[in-house]
């Protein structure tokens, strides 16, 4: 079994081989972070195992959180202990076991604001969230909540205004960039033997004397169609969980609702602080989050009808966040510090309450039709359990016996040896001539596969040169993105293989040539299909500006989808 699979174009055409000829026990349909979860707890259990994502990895939900691995510290005035102790336990094993050079320990303040009853209610509810942590815990835990004074806490947070403030309390959560968690995940799946596709849409269910028996798969590069047989068919589609019941026929067993979540990216140096913060606002919670250079400051909580692939953030949702976080900071932020701007949609079961941020966030598992599984809800930290209770409900579909779920003793690609290569930074650096900032960088993106990646410039030195116009990635991340990963669209690359998209002031549109030129050697692309893939991701980034000026979600709706999907490019290209 290769160390470190290859999701490349010879891969992905006998994956589509696999698909039409094999008979596989599992098919997951949805390739965010659920999907990948469970394609990974199956697999690691001994089903065959395929599963199937009409865009990319991620390119939902999954790449468009607040990128925090947390326990849901709101949740518990919410009294949902249980969801907080589920979630925070799998914060901690990401963090010690799992994936720790994707997710990592993270501090913040929780400003108090009155001066009587605040702090000793905030401190019962912080030491009641680190107990919970340290129930059962696996590790050394993080440590304890800090009480700060006004001047201790803006020591730490010098951007906080004097009067925002009369104290705070530290405590500590984690993050991860989402979409390469996702997508190592995927990976993780694969290298124990899934078969996984992204482009690979499902158009139709087969069935069997009622039974749903398989799927007809549609390659959204080509247009061309295979039929996949499976035991059994996880709907793990997110957002999209009521679509695909549709399309299966009959009615589901729980529903599931959009709330849009905006973010905006600014550079490091627009606020001066250290650590992270959160606020509570009249509608939501909104973090400011650390983000390498940047900052990341939301979110938004609405309700959302509209297009599902491409949530649009509008001027309100931006001007919202802006008037929230200004209310804080000494100097003010406006829109022309802002770099980018993200807008994703939480699949949140459906309740009795109109109010999307008091929906659950609980994660439902039901078998809504003879050979089809439903998995959705819950928050991006419990994708681990979500997976596992779906395959628990597949196991008593399938023929033969299934063992329990492994995956909390599975590391994701890229943890083992991490830390010994941590402890080699400096040679690892002087090897490959990069300089050790640069080295760290890509640990913390690729792990023990980091000379994997950087061996693709030992005959192309210029490969170790920074994107243009993106200087914290190098060029040879790219090429493994398209050689590995995946990638099959300069979108893939500039929006979750990199973050390029969200992390400088051209959105990734300086860098999207010589980004296609570099992968087009790996992927097959003509001077026709550069300039077609640099001119939709041009239109992209124009869209999503035009839409961020708009005063609605309708309007900004309307000019999000007016530009072509790469996807769709890709299908009519095909079919010519």
């Amino acid at each position: 079994m290769s160390a470190v699979p290859v999701l490349g174009p010879e891969q992905r055409a006998a994956a589509w081989e696999a698909l039409a000829s094999e008979e596989f026990e599992v098919l997951v349909v949805g390739g965010g972070v659920t999907g990948a979860g469970v394609a990974l707890d199956a697999v690691t259990r001994g089903l065959k195992t395929a599963m199937v994502e009409a865009r990319d990895f991620a390119s939902g939900t999954s790449s468009r959180s607040s990128k925090l691995f947390h326990g849901g510290l709101r949740y518990l005035e919410q009294f949902d202990f249980g969801l907080v102790r589920e979630a925070l336990h799998e914060r901690d094993l990401a963090v010690n076991r799992i994936s720790p050079h994707l997710v990592k320990p993270l501090q913040f303040l929780y400003p108090l604001t009155h001066r009587v009853w605040e702090r000793p209610y905030v401190t019962a509810g912080l030491a009641l969230y680190d107990g919970l942590a340290r129930f059962g815990a696996l590790s050394e835990p993080m440590p304890a909540q800090k009480h700060l004074t006004r001047t201790g806490a803006r020591k730490l947070f010098p951007a906080l205004k004097p009067d925002a403030l009369v104290g705070a309390v530290r405590y500590y959560d984690a993050q991860a960039d989402d979409a390469r968690h996702t997508l190592t995940v995927a990976l993780t799946a694969a290298k124990y033997g899934a078969t996984v596709l992204n482009s690979a849409e499902v158009v139709s269910f087969t069935r069997v004397g009622g039974r749903v028996v398989g799927a007809r798969v549609r390659d959204v590069e080509t247009g061309q169609e295979v039929d996949v047989r499976s035991e059994v068919v996880v709907n793990a589609t997110g957002v999209w969980t009521d679509d695909l019941q549709t399309l299966v026929g009959g009615r589901g067993r729980f529903h599931v609702r959009a709330s849009k979540g905006v973010h905006i990216v600014v550079p490091r140096d627009r606020i001066n602080g250290e650590t992270g913060l959160i606020l509570k606002t009249e509608k939501s919670v909104l973090f400011v989050i650390p983000w390498g250079s940047h900052w990341i400051v939301g979110t938004t909580d609405t309700d959302w009808d509209l297009d599902k692939a491409h949530p649009a953030a509008s001027k309100a949702d931006i001007d919202y966040i802006l008037e929230h976080v200004n209310e804080v900071l000494t100097t003010p932020l406006g829109h022309e510090d802002i770099s980018g701007v993200y807008a994703g949609l939480r699949p949140l079961l459906s309740g009795e309450s109109e109010d999307t941020s008091q929906l659950s966030r609980e994660h439902a598992v039901a078998r809504p039709s003879p050979g089809v599984i439903s998995v959705a809800g819950g928050k991006y930290t419990t994708y681990r359990p979500m997976a596992a209770d779906a395959v628990d409900a597949v196991v008593e579909d399938v023929t033969r016996s299934v063992p329990a779920s492994v995956t909390e003793d599975i590391p994701l690609l890229g943890a083992e040896g991490y830390q010994a290569m941590v402890n080699s930074l400096d040679r690892l650096a002087e090897q490959w001539g990069i300089g050790r900032y640069r080295a760290e960088h890509l640990l913390n993106r690729y792990g023990s596969m980091t000379p994997d990646v950087l061996a693709l410039a030992a005959e192309d030195r210029d490969l170790l040169q920074p994107v243009p116009g993106a200087e914290e990635y190098l060029m040879v991340e790219m090429v493994w993105g398209a050689a590995h990963e995946g990638a099959l669209h300069l979108d893939d690359l500039l929006a979750r293989r990199t973050r390029i998209s969200i992390e400088t002031p051209h959105r990734g549109t300086e860098s999207a040539e010589p980004v296609a030129r570099a992968v087009a050697g790996v992927l097959g692309w003509d001077e026709e299909r550069i300039a077609n893939e640099v001119d939709s991701y041009a239109a992209r980034v124009e869209a999503e500006r035009r839409s961020q000026t708009e005063a609605d979600d309708r309007a900004a709706d309307a000019a999000r989808v007016a530009a072509p999907d790469t996807r769709a490019v890709a299908v009519g290209r095909a079919l010519v």
